[in-house]
């Protein structure tokens, strides 16, 4: 099992592209990534009680549909809190894109991020999907052009793609997201799209994606905003020939390493391009009795307004993390914890058994120069351990979301 470089074509039988098509002022707006035979589809998407059309859309088509050709995407525009009219809207993108390729409207995922609000421009939308069809290509740039047209406030675009044998057939699994700010996944204005040439049920690529995100995307923060518009989808369209994957055996679970790849490369770059940021912020909360335990502790952790500010500052003040375990709503003793901090600039422990150490604040200033700084914390309650990535908190972050709209 190898990383490979690529993203949503590196699987065989894919094609995408990415265009300009006018919804923004400057940036490609439209993107659509097309399996050229059926493919299942599988999907994972916000708990927000307010969910966008194209979010509503997709999650019947992912209870209803057998099978998933397309997925059309826009950016600048989320599509969100916007109705009758934006459901028509949302339905009127996925036909259109179905009839230009010879598809069912039900075969055609949708996906919108940007403002939410405001209406599609539909006209745009509508006019350019020929435009977008007649791009679609199986090359790697075809599926850069696609990664950055889905792009919002991100600053560059996200792709990741791997190849593993299954079967004796060489497998391939690739995927972009975008998402920068309003990024707090709670997955029962982050959208993923994954595509692979693997053979497997409907069922098990559902179950498969649904437990990953548990341990990824759903682990990583930027400003604990839950997006209305959250979308995480994948294809399986079977051309790498391997035996169709019907039970949980060994192909299932070397599948599942795959995907678990992929999505960690991806959340991690998700949380270290968070808007205004400059550092990656990786928790690992060990010593736990359950992974829920550890998992909530370390979220607690990269959420903290007050340890991201600590981390931007590079400013050791542990007993933020601390404080931060200890609101979580996990029971620990406080007398117990280890506390330390690594990058690339070394290792230096902050806190024994709850207390301060002798350490030196030059050291720790220099560890916190690093782009990735590491958080790790042992409550000594258990075997758990879980991880959770987040950014520093800067000047731009609200720079950025001041400015938003204009």
């Amino acid at each position: 099992m190898k990383i490979i470089d690529g993203g949503v074509t590196a699987p065989k039988g894919y094609k995408a592209a990415g265009i300009y098509a006018g919804i923004k002022k400057k940036r490609k707006d439209m993107a659509l990534v097309y399996s050229v035979v059926p493919a299942s589809g599988a999907g994972v998407f916000t708990t927000n009680v307010v969910k966008a059309a194209p979010v509503k859309w997709d999650i019947k088509l992912t209870k209803e549909s057998k099978n998933i050709q397309a997925v059309i995407i826009n950016s600048g525009v989320a599509n969100a809190c916007t109705g009758e009219e934006g459901w028509k809207n949302n339905y009127l993108m996925a036909k259109t894109v179905a009839e230009n390729l010879n598809l069912s409207t039900e075969a055609v995922y949708t996906a919108s991020t940007g403002v939410i609000g405001k209406q599609l421009p539909i006209d745009i939308i509508v006019n350019n999907i020929p435009k977008l069809v007649g791009e679609l290509k199986e090359t790697k740039e075809a599926g850069t052009l696609a990664a950055e047209a889905i792009m919002t406030t991100d600053t560059y675009s996200k792709e990741c793609a791997v190849t593993f044998s299954i079967g004796g057939k060489e497998v391939t699994l690739g995927g972009m997201a975008k998402g920068s700010g309003m990024i707090h996944p709670n997955m029962a204005t982050m959208i993923a799209v994954l595509t692979t040439d693997l053979s497997i049920s409907k069922e098990l690529l559902q179950e498969a994606l649904s437990e990953d995100v548990k341990h990824t995307f759903n682990m990583i923060s930027v400003d604990r905003d839950t997006s209305t518009n959250d979308t995480l989808v994948i294809l399986a369209n079977g051309m790498a020939g391997n035996p169709e994957i019907k039970e949980k055996n060994e192909d299932y679970y070397t599948f599942c390493k795959a995907l678990n790849m992929v999505t960690t490369k991806l959340s991690k770059m998700l949380a270290a391009d968070g808007e205004g940021a400059t550092k990656l912020l990786e928790v690992t909360v060990n010593g736990a009795k359950t992974w829920e335990d550890a998992a909530t502790l370390s979220k607690s952790v990269i959420s903290s307004n007050l340890v991201k500010s600590m981390i931007f500052g590079k400013d050791a003040n542990w007993g933020r993390v601390l404080c931060a375990l200890g609101y979580s709503g996990v029971d620990f003793d406080p007398e117990k914890v280890d506390l330390v901090i690594e990058s690339t600039y070394g290792s230096l422990m902050l806190a024994k058994d709850g207390l301060a150490v002798d350490y030196s604040e030059e050291k720790a200033t220099d560890i916190f120069a690093a782009d990735e700084v590491k958080v790790l914390v042992d409550i000594k309650q258990g075997s758990a351990a879980a991880t959770a990535w987040g950014c520093d908190l800067t000047y731009d972050y609200v720079k950025i979301n001041a400015d938003y709209r204009s």
